[in-house]
């Protein structure tokens, strides 16, 4: 398998184990990264000894989300456009594999990073582990919007409005995660689960993913994400006050105190000022 910089790819037996490596940030999801993953997908599908893959994050937290703090930015809605398109490439990938992903998530599992755990066919989360998409609360919205079809429409209001965070445990609860496991067994657990869906036939398995989100397409998920990324370059090229303060604070004081700021804000104790992204 080739060799990445911000993941790193293994396997045990005939499943493929993704492990998002830049623990330093929280395992914030950038461009770099995207492009890793699109690329390890591929070489997953390619290998027909394979039959399943995980997904995991190293150091504290699966990931923070996406890196809002990077550099070369986009400008423009046009800009913003397809940077949302070349992400939701990287999901759709997992969508339409032929392989059964599983997320094994421990630690924060926000923004982007909620949406590849719920593009997973199952997810594993450990008993500490944070869900939530906080993008409102500085001027944006998911570029990937599959929460609607995973809780359904009230739950997806409330945590898509107000951006809080709900803990494992209410996650299982809404459907968000299949299981929540002691944090010391989420690998564990999503490896085992994996080995399982392993020995199922492989053209089987295909073919019954395919078939289950076949359902979801014709109901008009894929219409309704590509019609969310327009929301999401309109929502990121429009102004507003709070956006301003945001990434003023981000530019004169570094991201940290920005995210600071938005917790104290909106009076989210969930991170305890630690370091966040989306």
């Amino acid at each position: 398998m080739s060799s990445f910089e911000t993941i790193e790819v293994s396997r045990d037996g005939r499943v493929g184990i993704v492990a998002l490596n830049r623990p330093e940030k929280l395992n914030a999801l950038n461009a770099q990264m995207l492009s890793e993953l699109g690329s390890a997908f591929d070489e997953f599908e390619e290998d027909l000894t394979l039959r399943s893959v995980v997904i995991r994050g190293n150091g504290r937290a699966f990931s923070s989300g996406f890196d809002i703090g990077g550099s070369n930015k986009p400008t423009t809605g046009q800009g913003w456009r397809m940077n949302a398109e070349e992400g939701n490439r990287v999901w759709f990938r997992i969508w339409r594999s032929r392989l059964p992903y599983v997320a094994a998530v421990h630690g924060y599992c926000l923004g982007g990073a909620c949406e590849l755990s719920m593009v997973c066919d199952l997810t594993i989360a450990g008993a500490s582990a944070r869900f939530g998409e906080p993008e409102i609360q500085f001027q944006s919205t998911s570029p990937f919007n599959l929460m609607p079809w995973v809780v359904g429409m009230k739950k997806t209001k409330e945590l898509l409005l107000t951006g809080e965070q709900i803990d494992a445990a209410e996650a299982a609860a809404i459907g968000m995660v299949n299981r929540v496991v002691p944090d010391d067994e989420v690998q564990d657990r999503a490896l085992e689960l994996a080995q399982k869906l392993a020995k199922m036939p492989r053209e089987a398995m295909g073919m019954n993913k395919a078939g289950i989100n076949r359902v979801f397409d014709i109901q008009g998920l894929s219409a309704a994400i590509d019609y969310g990324v327009e929301i999401y370059a309109l929502a990121l090229t429009s102004q507003s006050d709070e956006r301003e303060e945001f990434f003023r604070i981000g530019r004169e004081q570094g991201m940290a105190a920005a995210f600071k700021w938005r917790e104290a804000r909106y009076d989210d104790e969930s991170t305890n000022g630690e370091e966040s992204y989306s």
